[in-house]
């Protein structure tokens, strides 16, 4: 009789590994573990599957060939407003955070009325845990993520830090940020930070009890944002070793922590198949905003063909790259040219999770999101719902930007300069990608043992059609960005941004300009502070820490 049931569980696994993307109603019964792993500062032209094959990310590349690539998808344009869209699902003008970074010693935090994604995903039985960079808060400990929904975390808390000896440098201020829980992570010392993030992601995979509730694993990693000035592109010497056909040190240096960001997405996977998840997951793979190119934030990241970089409003500030996978997906493997933005994750992963009764109370409520669920379009292949995207508003540096249909408009520049196109380009050869990649690597042996190898036909069809080539038919018409004249470009032909359509098309100028003003007319002010004296982290041993629970009496004894 033993032996019979043994057979029968085996039977039945075997059916669920195997299963025909027909059978997706049974899926649909159990609630999915979503795995949202954040790149920081990744180029759109930084990975394969956009076509350019100067760095190899395999397990990247796999995840996105085998699922969704993202090819109309948008984040904002830097650090700290990107991570609060993402985990309140509404535009940063309408949460404080709209204008630059948090940083460490600033006295504020994305604000405590605001309910996070963890938190939602707990009310619906999920078990949330984060691997990484927060960069949303830490002077007080009710900001940081213990006491905002996650159960672990392992990773630091300001916006970047070394990747050996973890300390951050700041307006003139410096001290260690590595944390295990609230505990200060002195242990850590001398580990590149990629591998301790997914040491941790690994380990929570490998101890979650998946018959009893679902994962929400946010996989939020520092690369491939630059470190700190005295060696800003920290990578291990084996990692280089391997990539001497990029002849710039410093690209190569960048390439570098990209492969081993890649290894991570490929030993993350590789854990959900040991662990029998893996066909129950939902993986996001995103950037957090456009790549900082050569000589910008001392980084060496790509956005070719677009224009800008990171923290701007041209795409190459806000077209981000990023992939979605799942075998709930009902048409896959395809480039997805629905509509997206950032703050649609929240509402998109509640209805992934069947939570879409609960997303709709919500939207009823006083709280409003103004993310939409993208996911029933993305899984069948219907119209986004999402029309019009809110790029930014920053009245403090002047600059807004919004796309509505085919059209975007621009208002001011956040740089006197940065303002043009920047690469390298990198390899577009298609014989120059290195397809057996995609097999060799462990996320291509998990694919193999789920029956979703992607077809070489299909790689290649789809690479090209992620691809975005722009050819210049004349000068660039000019934009006046410096006296912040309002610029339109038709961002469906002209992707890269070569060419003002404001004096042509007045009406449709007016239209944005228009719903701009609806915008605006709701936002509040940015709640950016000036640092506080007290965050120095000379005044904590050198630790950046939540230094307004401290008393005063205890910080005048620190300086004493």
């Amino acid at each position: 009789m033993k032996f019979i049931k043994l057979l029968c569980l085996l039977l039945t696994q075997n059916a669920l590994i195997n299963m025909p993307q027909s059978n997706a109603e049974t899926m649909e019964e159990k609630r999915p573990h979503i795995i949202f792993i954040l790149a920081d500062d990744l180029g759109f032209n930084d990975v394969g599957f956009h076509g350019s094959a100067q760095i190899p990310t395999p397990n990247i590349d796999a995840l996105a060939f085998s699922g969704l690539i993202l090819n109309n998808y948008y984040v904002n344009p830097i650090c700290t407003p990107s991570r609060s869209a993402l985990m309140t699902g509404k535009y940063p003008i309408h949460t404080g955070m709209q204008h630059t970074v948090l940083y460490g010693a600033e006295p504020r935090g994305l604000p405590l009325t605001e309910k996070i994604l963890p938190q939602y995903l707990n009310e619906l039985g999920y078990s949330s845990h984060i691997a990484g960079k927060w960069h949303l808060g830490h002077y007080k400990s009710v900001y940081t993520p213990l006491q905002r929904g996650f159960k672990t975390h392992v990773g630091f808390w300001t916006g970047h830090h070394d990747y050996f000896d973890h300390t951050a440098v700041e307006h003139g201020m410096w001290g260690l940020d590595m944390r295990k829980g609230m505990d200060i992570g002195y242990d850590l010392h001398g580990k590149y930070t990629t591998d301790i993030v997914t040491d941790e992601a690994v380990r929570v995979i490998a101890e979650h009890n998946a018959t009893a509730e679902p994962l929400f694993l946010y996989v939020a990693h520092p690369a491939v944002h630059s470190a700190n000035p005295y060696n800003p592109l920290p990578a291990p010497d084996e990692a280089l070793a391997k990539l001497d056909h990029i002849d710039d040190v410093r690209r190569r240096k960048f390439a570098a922590m990209l492969t081993q960001l890649d290894d991570s997405v490929g030993r993350i996977v590789e854990e959900l198949q040991k662990c029998k998840m893996l066909q129950d997951s939902i993986i996001v793979f995103s950037t957090d905003n456009g790549g900082p190119p050569q000589g910008f934030n001392l980084n060496h990241a790509s956005n070719w063909p677009l224009r800008g970089v990171k923290n701007s409003v041209w795409e190459g500030g806000v077209r981000g790259a990023a992939l979605l996978w799942s075998p709930r997906l009902q048409k896959r493997p395809r480039v997805a040219e629905q509509r997206m933005h950032i703050v649609d994750w929240l509402p998109t992963l509640l209805s992934a999770a069947r939570g879409a009764e609960h997303n709709e109370q919500l939207r009823n409520s006083s709280a409003a999101l103004d993310g939409v669920s993208i996911w029933d379009a993305l899984v069948r292949d219907e119209p986004s719902p999402r029309r019009t995207i809110l790029h930014n508003i920053d009245d403090i540096w002047g600059s807004a930007a919004l796309t509505m249909g085919d059209w975007k408009l621009i208002i001011g520049s956040n740089y006197p300069t940065w303002n043009g196109w920047y690469g390298p380009a990198g390899e577009r050869d298609a014989r120059a990608y290195d397809l057996k990649m995609l097999q060799r690597c462990p996320v291509g042996h998990a694919l193999a043992s789920l029956n979703m190898t992607p077809a070489v036909a299909e790689v290649i069809r789809m690479r090209s059609a992620a691809s975005v080539n722009c050819v210049m038919e004349a000068p660039p018409n000019a934009c006046d960005y410096k006296a912040k004249k309002p610029c339109l470009y038709n961002v469906r032909d002209d992707p890269c941004e070569y060419y003002n359509q404001a004096e042509k098309y007045p009406n449709i100028l007016r239209t944005l300009l228009d719903e701009l003003k609806r915008f605006n007319e709701t936002a509040i002010p940015a709640s950016n502070k000036p640092d506080d004296p007290s965050g120095d982290p000379r005044l904590h041993n050198y630790v950046w820490t939540n230094f307004g629970d401290l008393v005063q009496s205890e910080i005048i004894d620190e300086v004493k």
